[in-house]
């Protein structure tokens, strides 16, 4: 079984490169963050004629996420019970569905933008509500994994020059520890291998020649239980889809299980 998560940065702009990948790729589940469509635009049709189902918590600007499989979508939750909002209203930040043998999360955790910014507080209060909702799931038997754009590199080695980014989020303690905090429910981190170059960043901004010069990061995470981790056959980061004309400034991670 192949999953994967990806960032595709407006699913309208990304949509024949989606569609090529999901047919070349042999992705049976699809975690998808930054839909930035709303939920009745979504191609629902394009997707159901390469075979896939579509659960979908989007309503447009600039967030959205979905769960595209072709192995069956059941039980699917869209957002957080513990998510307050931000600024008087509740983002569409995460979904979940069960796909065949498999629970997963798709989440696009919110950005932050500055350390003393109140969204940086609202960071902190989001990981802490999916800390809380994913608890049971993580430590049960089922296979279950959270996976997405979490917006935090989770060591100084996920991103190419921690120097570049002091005094910035994503690389706060107050961040790391959200997330050391979140793989204490039974989750591990899942990491996977680059196709090129040492480490596995899985974004690269479009300025200043990010891309080609390898300044990453790594901010699209898999966190998965025991038996999912445990299921691992193969891991990595598609950079293949981070290339040319059209493509989102993330590059899909994909994981291969034996389940």
């Amino acid at each position: 079984m192949r999953i994967a998560t990806w960032n595709v940065n407006s699913i309208t702009a990304r949509l024949p490169r989606l569609l090529a990948w999901l047919e070349s790729s042999g992705t049976d589940v699809l975690c998808l963050q930054e839909a930035k469509v709303a939920e009745e635009q979504f191609p629902f049709e394009q997707l159901r004629d390469l075979g896939y189902e579509a659960a979908v918590h989007a309503t447009g600007r600039w967030n959205g996420v979905a769960v595209l499989s072709r192995v069956g979508i059941a039980d699917v939750v869209k957002g957080l019970p513990g998510d307050t909002g931000y600024d008087g209203s509740v983002e569409p930040r995460a979904i979940a569905a069960t796909c065949g043998p498999v629970r997963v999360w798709s989440v696009y955790v919110p950005n932050g933008r500055e350390v003393d910014h109140t969204h940086f507080a609202y960071k902190l209060q989001w990981l802490e509500a999916l800390k809380a909702t994913v608890a049971g799931d993580a430590a049960g038997t089922r296979p279950f994994a959270v996976l997405g754009d979490f917006n935090v590199a989770p060591t100084d080695d996920d991103v190419y020059d921690v120097a570049a980014f002091e005094g910035l989020t994503h690389v706060t303690p107050a961040e790391r520890a959200a997330l050391a905090s979140l793989r204490e429910t039974g989750l591990s981190d899942v990491v996977p291998r680059p196709l090129k170059y040492d480490h596995p960043f899985t974004y690269w901004d479009y300025r200043q020649l990010c891309f080609p010069k390898n300044r990453g990061m790594r901010i699209d995470l898999v966190y998965g239980n025991t038996p999912f981790a445990s299921a691992v056959k193969d891991a990595y980061v598609d950079r293949e889809e981070r290339k040319g004309k059209g493509a989102s400034d993330h590059a899909p991670v994909v994981v291969d299980l034996e389940v």
